[in-house]
């Protein structure tokens, strides 16, 4: 699971679990420490696997974001994830998708669009109006999947990158609606 949490985040999760470690661990440990966790968004709990024999080939991690948001002291936060909360916090009442990945080798074969169904179906069984994930702006593949399969980008914010290495330049917030049915019919 960690390997496809690092994908979609294009190395920033490895770079945080590095800032992270303690002596005797390596980032992947803190990263399998944390996917092993039975709380929090990042957690085994979140996760579908789409396999391939034995082999996962994909991945799908997501949380149902509540309604009403608690107010967020944005000052408290390490300014890397403050862009990140502020789009967050942008999408309330959505079912979140915190990662979607798929191993290169397996691209291309319909994996993502079978998981970001299965997150629409996810959504929609929990009474969600809509979902919403938050791609980088060089990502063109994802984007235009995403597009494709009817998301809008909603807001940009831009990265704060400390020491992380990455081409991009913001962070893009996109939505997709989703009808709800009316339960008292």
């Amino acid at each position: 699971m960690t390997e496809f949490v690092n994908m979609a985040g294009e190395g920033l999760a490895h770079y945080l679990w590095e800032q992270m470690a303690t002596a005797g661990e390596s980032a992947w440990d803190v990263g399998c420490i944390r996917a092993k966790r039975d709380t929090g968004s990042f957690s085994y709990r979140n996760a579908v696997l789409r396999l391939v024999g034995n082999d996962a080939v994909a991945c799908l991690i997501g949380y149902p974001l509540e309604d009403a948001p608690p107010p967020v002291d944005y000052s408290e936060m390490p300014p890397m994830f403050v862009p990140l909360q502020q789009l967050e916090d942008m999408a309330p009442g959505t079912w979140y998708i915190n990662v979607l990945a798929t191993k290169e080798a397996h691209r291309g074969h319909g994996y993502g669009n079978e998981l970001l169904a299965l997150a629409e179906g996810i959504a929609a069984s929990l009474g969600k109006h809509g979902l919403s994930l938050i791609v980088a702006d060089t990502n063109l593949g994802a984007r235009r999947l995403y597009s494709n399969l009817g998301y809008q980008e909603v807001a940009q914010r831009a990265m704060v990158k400390e020491r992380w290495a990455h081409p991009g330049t913001h962070w893009i917030l996109m939505t997709k609606s989703l009808q709800v049915e009316d339960k008292q019919t």
